[in-house]
């Protein structure tokens, strides 16, 4: 009888990260942040593990050109609170995409990354762009795309 053994990656295992590429043109903001993470958190690769960072980095550009579905541009609001009595700040989803178009992204990404050191290191891995314009030409990142079903395509 023969011992099956499970194999665990350890930090030694890990070769180093892929560059991606993504266009958030016409992705609804959920659904983008939601294929972003996993690739961050590296959910994507059979040597996928909870404890070790085997995520890629992610170049997103377009975050302006980013869609919300139904009525979220106005419904949705992004609260900060100073600590002070009526320090109570709130933006719409509208207005906050006019401020910075690249904040509703890291945020909802950030959101769905573990809140520890982990998640702040593959946070780390994430650029944002609200043009088509990134300075990332250099690291040569594979294209990423959505097809019908709204999964993601390595090419």
């Amino acid at each position: 009888m023969s011992k099956i053994k499970t194999w665990t990656p350890k930090a030694a295992d890990l070769e180093h990260a892929e560059w991606y590429l993504v266009d958030a043109t016409g992705i609804p903001l959920g659904r983008l942040a939601s294929c972003v993470a996993k690739i961050l958190k590296g959910k994507h690769k059979p040597i996928y593990s909870l404890h070790l960072n085997t995520g890629d980095h992610v170049v997103v550009i377009n975050a302006a050109r980013v869609v919300a579905t139904g009525a979220k541009m106005d419904d949705k609001m992004y609260t900060r609170y100073s600590g002070y009595p009526g320090g109570l700040r709130s933006r719409s989803l509208r207005e906050q995409m006019d401020k910075d178009p690249t904040f509703p992204l890291q945020h909802a990404v950030r959101g769905m990354l573990p809140n520890n050191t982990l998640g702040t290191s593959q946070l780390k891995r994430l650029r944002v762009f609200a043009g088509a314009e990134h300075e990332h030409q250099a690291q040569t990142p594979r294209p990423i795309t959505f097809n019908a079903k709204g999964d993601i395509e390595i090419g």
